[in-house]
Formats: structure tokens, C-alpha cells, sequence
């Protein structure tokens, strides 16, 4: 009696709670208590966000530019910079709690083979798609031929020679990133190959003395930065076997599910910080750059190689792949992502522009939360379109500007290396310059002239963080088009569970209030 009793109490509960959110969407639901907008001040409601984050970067460019004359101090530029850099840092502290709380709960939602497959086309279209662009900075590399061999007499050698790295160990750092022998150490350290000289004392046996020789050896470090690979790697598997368990590993769901609600929460708040923070940031950046008309003028061909190839990709390639899989309006998709798309400009960061991101998923083009929390944290670390595409350009750059041709072997061979180097690319500014020392290193070019790019790396980088934050988007759409039946088999599952569910409360129901009516009776 008394377990039917608590079990009473425990139904009772649920439904007077069902009762009370009956209640709460009658009274929302009155006529005219909300006034919908209507028109022109709709639409301006719908996107002031997006305004005035257009307006931010305006008045970020003019005021760089404007104060450019003035020749401000390097503490003056600091303070000027000062909001941007605390705006990056929220997003980057916002990172790590979201990245974990997504990919939980997305992978739990699913079943394990649904994982596999969706995980499978995801890797093969972010495979696909970086070939594509990598290709695509072949051929405009070629016919525009933005090198000229006297761009390196004049241009000044800022850094000293540079150590190249290979591609292998940057595949085998990939690995051991993926795989993270600490989850916690993952969360401030990640893995990455180094060289160090180490002097080996052999005996000679003719001399009766030692002999000393240098020799480079391989290493392995750790160094400063989340190892979000290795985080993503850990939840998934966590998250899909969390999904298996079922009633019992519900609660741990919830609560996965209460700290991605907690943080999109701070992520509403934090976005309207977005026009003051990309405006600081970009005058900052404008500033802090020492001679801009030199620059442009001797590395403008490459600069606008570089950015016709990312509005080429973005405006033809991407929309048509859109079109061919998903067969709804791509412009439309395209225009519904404009706000993530600047603050991946401004902040030149997948990851930085993720809580962003996933905002614009769920409300503004709407795709199923449980692709978007499963694609676009895998996609911030391994999808990089834009600096496939960057790579294969700057490599045949510095292969023109030093005279040497390349044959068919060698520009296939650029396509490949630049697509394997992408995939081992952090989400962070700048890292594809690291990367491009390897794809030199396997062509037989000079690897010292990479540091002629970091003059204008700063704005490339930017133009190249659009495509890999609209790749991952555009990835999500067709991933979810092609796992609909499976989806939907899904929602079927779920929805026969809530009916068993339903009917086991009216049974309790009958068997709870049958003996009531006896006594009164």
C-alpha cells in the first residue's frame, strides 16, 4: 500500500506539472496580450543583431584607418584593442563547456550505428569538400600567377629560417591529439612532434677514445592550448555509450542537457557584446599593422587570389553542393549565417565564432539540433576549407616567386599534402602558416620565404576563417538531408516510447484510484 501510495504521489506530480505548463502556454497563448510586429519593423527587429554587427566592423575599419595618422603609441592602440581582446576571451572560455555539452548530449540522443554513419558522411564531405578547395587554389594559383621572382628582393625576411615540419608527423600529432592518454591534460595541453640535437658518445676502438657526434632525434611535447580533438574523441564515445544505457543514464543526459542550456543562455548574452568587440578588434589589428600600401602593393596579387578563390567557393561551389543535396534555396541558407560569418571574419576563429554558431542553427535556419551539436564541434577542428585552399595557393606563390616550375606531379602532390595538413590545422589564428612549411618541405621549395606571408596573413586569415565556419554549417544541412530516414526512425522510436510511457500512467491511474472508490462506495 505504501508503494502505490509514493507511486500515486509521484504521478499526481507529473501531471499537476503537465497541468501547469497547459496553463502557462493558454495564458501565452491569449489574443492580445503580444502584439506581433509587422513590416519593416519586424524585419528590423528580426536582424538588429546582424546591423549592428555590420555597423561595428564599418566603424572598426574607419576608425583603424582614420587614427592611422595619427600615429598613436603602442599603449594607446593596447586600450584601443582592450575590449576585443576580452570579447575574444569570453567566446574562448565559452568554447570548451559547449563543445562537452553538445557533443554528449547530440551523440546520447542517437543510437550507436545512427553515430557511425552520421559520423562517416561527415568525414567524407569535410574530405570532399577540402580537395575541392585545394584544387580550386591550384587552378587560380596557376592562371592568376600572383608570384613574381622580384617580389623577393624587396620584400624584407622579417622571421629568421623556419624549421619544417612533415607530414607525417603532423598526421601522427593528429593521432595522438585525437587519442589523449590525460582527458584533463587535454583541457590545457595538446601533443605536437618536435627536433632536438642529442650528442652520442661511441667508443673507438683504434683511438682507445670516445667519439662525440650530433644527432637529431624526435620528441614529443606538450604545449600550451586545449586539445579539443581529444576532448571531442572522448565525448563522443561517451556520449554514444551514454546512450545505450538507457533509463539508467538519463539523468546524466539531463544534465549534459541543463549545461548546454546554461550555456547558450550566456551565449544570448554574450552576442550582443559581438559589434563592440569585432569593432575593437579590427581597428586594433588595422593599427598594430606597420605599413599597410606596402604591403598591399606588393602582395596584392596573392591577397586577391586568396580571397576571389574563398567568394568563388562560397557563392558557386557551396551553394551548389546546397542545391544538388539539399534542393531548397542555398542564398537563403547563406544569408541566415551572415552574423556567424563576420564574427568568424573578426575573430579569425572557427572555434571563437562556435557559440555563435550553433545560436544560428537552432533559430535562424534551423537544422536538427541533434546534427548541428554532433557536426559543427567536429567540424571547428578538422573541416578547414579555407585553409586547404590557402595552403595550395601560398605553396605555388613561393614555388613562382622563387622561379621553380612545378610539374603535374608536384601540383598533385600540393593538393593532397594541403588537405592532409588542413585536417592537423588548429582552430586558431594563423596556424596555417605552420602548416605550409611541410607542404613546402614536400615540394623542394624554400621554406624560409613563409615568413613573407605573416605580413599579410593577419587579413588572409580572416577571408579563409569564413569558409571554414560556412563549410561546417553547410555540412550540418546535408548531413541532416541524407540521415533523415534515420532520423525520423528516431523520432518513431522516441514517439512509441512516450505512448508506452502514457499508457503505463493510466494504468497506474486505474489501479491507483479503483480502490477509492470502493471505500467511498
Amino acid at each position: 500500500m505504501e508503494e502505490k501510495s509514493s507511486r500515486f504521489s509521484d504521478y499526481l506530480f507529473a501531471q499537476m506539472s503537465s497541468d501547469s505548463n497547459a496553463a502557462k502556454v493558454e495564458c501565452t497563448e491569449q489574443p492580445g496580450k503580444n502584439k506581433e510586429l509587422t513590416g519593416i519593423k519586424k524585419k528590423l527587429m528580426d536582424n538588429l543583431l546582424l546591423l549592428i554587427t555590420v555597423l561595428g566592423v564599418i566603424i572598426g575599419v574607419i576608425l583603424g584607418f582614420s587614427l592611422r595618422s595619427a600615429n598613436l603609441s603602442e599603449n594607446s592602440i593596447l586600450l584601443l584593442s582592450y575590449p576585443g581582446e576580452l570579447f575574444m576571451r569570453i567566446l574562448k572560455l565559452i568554447i570548451l563547456p559547449l563543445i562537452m555539452s553538445s557533443l554528449v548530449v547530440g551523440s546520447a540522443s542517437l543510437n550507436a550505428r545512427l553515430n557511425g554513419r552520421i559520423a562517416l558522411r561527415t568525414l567524407v564531405y569535410f574530405f570532399v569538400t577540402s580537395i575541392v578547395n585545394a584544387v580550386l587554389g591550384v587552378i587560380l594559383a596557376i592562371i592568376i600567377h600572383p608570384g613574381d621572382t622580384g617580389l623577393k628582393t624587396t620584400l624584407k625576411d622579417e622571421i629568421g629560417p623556419a624549421r619544417a615540419g612533415s607530414v607525417l608527423d603532423s598526421l601522427l600529432d593528429l593521432g595522438r591529439n585525437i587519442v589523449a592518454d590525460n582527458i584533463f591534460q587535454a583541457t590545457f595541453q595538446q601533443a605536437h612532434t618536435d627536433y632536438a640535437n642529442v650528442s652520442i658518445r661511441t667508443y673507438n676502438a683504434e683511438s682507445s677514445a670516445f667519439d662525440f657526434s650530433d644527432v637529431t632525434v624526435r620528441i614529443i611535447k606538450y604545449r600550451a592550448g586545449t586539445n579539443t580533438l581529444g576532448i571531442v574523441f572522448f565525448c563522443l564515445i561517451f556520449g554514444t555509450i551514454l546512450g545505450t544505457l538507457g533509463s539508467k543514464g538519463k539523468i546524466v543526459i539531463e544534465f549534459f542537457s541543463v549545461i548546454f542550456d546554461v550555456v547558450m543562455k550566456m551565449v544570448t548574452g554574450v552576442i550582443w557584446l559581438t559589434p563592440v568587440g569585432i569593432s575593437s578588434v579590427i581597428a586594433g589589428k588595422i593599427l598594430s599593422v606597420t605599413d599597410i600600401a606596402l604591403v598591399m602593393s606588393q602582395l596584392g596579387w596573392f591577397i586577391a587570389t586568396v580571397i576571389l578563390g574563398v567568394f568563388l567557393y562560397q557563392l558557386i561551389v557551396m551553394q551548389l553542393i546546397y542545391l544538388v543535396f539539399v534542393k531548397r534555396n542555398p542564398f537563403k541558407y547563406y544569408l541566415g549565417l551572415v552574423q556567424g560569418t563576420i564574427t568568424a571574419f573578426a575573430t579569425a576563429s572557427t572555434a571563437a565564432a562556435l557559440p555563435v554558431t550553433f545560436t544560428l542553427m537552432d533559430d535562424k535556419v534551423k537544422v536538427d539540433p541533434r546534427i548541428s551539436r554532433f557536426v559543427l564541434p567536429i567540424g571547428c577542428n578538422i573541416n578547414m576549407d579555407g585553409t586547404a585552399m590557402f595552403i595550395a595557393i601560398a605553396s605555388i606563390f613561393i614555388a613562382q616567386m622563387n622561379g621553380i616550375a612545378l610539374g603535374v606531379g608536384e601540383l598533385i602532390t600540393v593538393c593532397f599534402t594541403s588537405t592532409a595538413a588542413s585536417f592537423s590545422s588548429a582552430s586558431v589564428p594563423s596556424a596555417a602558416l605552420v602548416l605550409l612549411l611541410m607542404v613546402l618541405s614536400a615540394i623542394n621549395t624554400p621554406v624560409q620565404d613563409v615568413s613573407l606571408l605573416f605580413a599579410v596573413d593577419w587579413l588572409v586569415d580572416r577571408f579563409r576563417t569564413t569558409n571554414n565556419m560556412l563549410g561546417d554549417c553547410y555540412a550540418a544541412a546535408v548531413v541532416e538531408k541524407l540521415s533523415k530516414k534515420e532520423l525520423m526512425a528516431c523520432d518513431a522510436l522516441l514517439s512509441q516510447e512516450t505512448t508506452g510511457f502514457e499508457n503505463n500512467a493510466k494504468h497506474l491511474e486505474r489501479e491507483l484510484i479503483a480502490p477509492t472508490d470502493i471505500v467511498i462506495q
